[in-house]
Formats: structure tokens, C-alpha cells, sequence
């Protein structure tokens, strides 16, 4: 299981959002060039970049910092979400050297578009799922739909998806662990590997997604939790990588 860490970009800053709620967030860096640098410093094997403002404005927003990063680190595994509504916006990323493309609300409204995206960039994309209460969430968080987020997950099996990004919306920001019962059953309801996201705040929330002993979970996202100083990359990525 790979330790991600985010960076999340607002106004061109690197900032973390409690709940989704642009209006309740903070920011960590000005130079969210130098925050990757850091992190990847630190070991990561893998970056997680959203477009906060992309997100709500349905088009990519913060897409010079994340070439930046992409340009500094051409070997290093980038994802990025946040405003990815066309396949236009999916090979500007790709062109700029991201190696996948997290669809989210895009993917609830249109699966068909999922679909269409795979066949135009095979390994890129990945599906973004957030839930509340188990229903997937959407529009930077502010809607909730009445999908099932298993019963969606299922429907992109056949698309060719690279991984789900899975996001409890009451655990993120919070720090108080992630959804374990239910990333872990995702997982098991599903073929696509599965990306934990939302609340990990110390070295036990990563040996509890350990615990659950699901092969499907193949990474974790970390936010506020190494930027407060609570989680240590390279420390829970040895953790990842030395468990049995």
C-alpha cells in the first residue's frame, strides 16, 4: 500500500479543507512546487494534487502548478483531480506529464463519459467516488446523490479504470481516522483497486487500513495529518511496506 500524500490547491496555494468546505480552510503553503518537493524528499512514491477551485468551477483552475510539479518530477506518479469535465482537459494534463486523471463528479452524472475517457487515454483515469452515509457525493461536495457508491463502483468495472479514489466526506480534515469498515468493503465489492482517502491522522489509522487485510486497497491519501506533523511519510510508508 502506497502512502500518498495531497496537495490541495486553492488561489494557487497549497491549502486543506475541513469537510470539503472551501470556506473552512488552511493554508500550509504559497508554493505548493516546494510542498511536493518536501513530501517527495520524504520518500513518497506517488503525489495526489486536486483543483479546489476547479472542482467548483468545473474546469482546471490551478493547471500551471500542477504542471510545475509535473515538469519537476517527469519519473514521479501524479494524480490530479478537481474541474475534469472533457477529454480536452484530460490531455492537457496528460500532455503536461500527470499520469492520471481523477473523475469525480463528472463520473456520476455521465458514467458513459468514464467509459469514453478510458478508451481515449487506456491507464490514465481514475474514478474519484466521495460519500456521505454510503451515497456518493458530488459538485465539490455540495450535492448528494441517491447512488450507492458499491453500486457505481461496479459499473465502471468493465471501462478499464485504473483505481477508485474513495473519500469518506465526515472523516476528511478531521483527523479522526479514516472509514476503514467501509473503504475495506469497497474493496471486496469491487475488481478496482481502491485508494483510501478522507481522516488518516497517525501511524495507527495506516495499521488499521493494514489490518483490514484487503488486497484491493492499495493506497492511502494523507493530508492534514502530515502537515500538522501527526504522520511521518517515510515512517508509515515502511510500516506499508514491511506489513505481512
Amino acid at each position: 500500500m502506497l502512502i500518498i500524500p495531497a496537495i490541495d490547491l486553492k488561489d494557487g496555494a497549497c491549502v486543506r479543507l475541513r469537510q470539503g468546505r472551501m470556506e473552512d480552510s488552511t493554508v500550509f503553503s504559497n508554493d505548493p512546487v516546494e510542498m511536493a518537493a518536501k513530501w517527495v524528499e520524504a520518500g513518497c512514491r506517488r503525489l495526489h494534487l486536486v483543483d479546489l477551485n476547479g472542482a467548483f468551477a468545473g474546469e482546471p483552475v490551478n493547471g500551471d502548478v500542477v504542471k510545475a510539479i509535473a515538469a519537476r518530477y517527469p519519473d514521479l506518479p501524479i494524480q490530479i483531480g478537481g474541474g475534469i469535465r472533457n477529454l480536452e482537459t484530460i490531455e492537457h494534463y496528460v500532455r503536461a506529464g500527470v499520469s492520471y486523471v481523477i473523475i469525480g463528479t463528472k463520473a456520476v452524472k455521465e458514467p458513459e463519459f468514464v467509459a469514453e475517457a478510458c478508451k481515449a487515454f487506456p491507464g490514465k483515469v481514475i474514478v474519484g467516488l466521495d460519500a456521505r452515509d454510503g451515497f456518493v457525493a458530488t459538485d465539490g461536495w455540495a450535492e448528494t446523490s441517491e447512488l450507492q457508491v458499491v453500486d457505481l463502483a461496479k459499473r465502471f468495472e468493465a471501462d478499464g479504470v485504473s483505481a477508485i479514489v474513495y473519500t469518506d466526506i465526515a472523516k476528511d480534515g478531521m483527523m479522526q481516522g479514516c472509514n476503514v469498515e467501509a473503504t475495506a468493503a469497497l474493496s471486496r465489492a469491487t475488481s478496482i483497486p481502491v485508494i483510501a482517502s478522507g481522516g488518516i491522522h497517525n501511524l495507527g489509522d495506516v495499521q488499521s487500513l493494514l489490518n483490514a487485510r484487503a488486497p484491493g486497497i492499495v493506497g492511502a491519501i494523507t493530508g492534514r495529518a502530515i502537515y500538522e506533523g501527526t504522520l511521518d511519510i517515510a515512517e508509515a510508508q515502511a510500516l506499508c511496506d514491511s506489513f505481512k
